[in-house]
């Protein structure tokens, strides 16, 4: 018990510091450096059963290199840093449906989908704090939400 006490305050700490880490990461370009991605907060939060997660990839919304694509991969976690699902990408694009799991996109804003089950499951995930990791060619940003019930 003690473990998972001391895993919980390790999360947490390290959550209070992400939007700071978020912000160095180069939130606005400057100079020639284009943005990688920015991840926005889940929505609604906390929730119960399901969560849409936006995104943006490039240097959207101008996105000047239209050709380019980018390996982005979202996944959640609890606060033992264990992997609790892999949302689908929702919308019109070629990708809608697919687990965000190395899926080669273009710039622009996107949106992600997850039910509130757990990976390959039929199981809702447990009240409490989870992270969502957006991966983008090898750039991290986190953030945290809320499953409450």
């Amino acid at each position: 018990m003690k473990q998972r006490w001391a895993a919980l305050a390790v999360v947490l700490a390290l959550s209070a510091t992400t939007p700071r880490l978020v912000a160095g990461q180069g939130t606005q370009p400057s100079g020639d450096q284009s943005q990688v991605a920015v991840l926005g907060q889940n929505y609604p939060n906390p929730f119960n059963p399901t969560t849409t997660i936006p995104f943006s990839i490039g240097d959207s919304p101008s996105c000047t290199d239209h050709s380019r694509l980018y390996r982005v991969t979202l996944r959640i976690y609890n606060v033992l840093a264990q992997l609790v699902a892999v949302p689908v990408v929702q919308g019109t694009t070629n990708s809608a449906g697919q687990p965000l799991e190395n899926v080669q996109l273009g710039c622009g804003q996107y949106t992600a989908y997850w039910n509130g089950m757990y990976l390959a499951s039929n199981r809702e995930v447990a009240s409490g704090v989870y992270l969502y990791r957006l991966e983008v060619d090898g750039k991290m940003i986190v953030r945290k939400m809320i499953v409450m019930k």
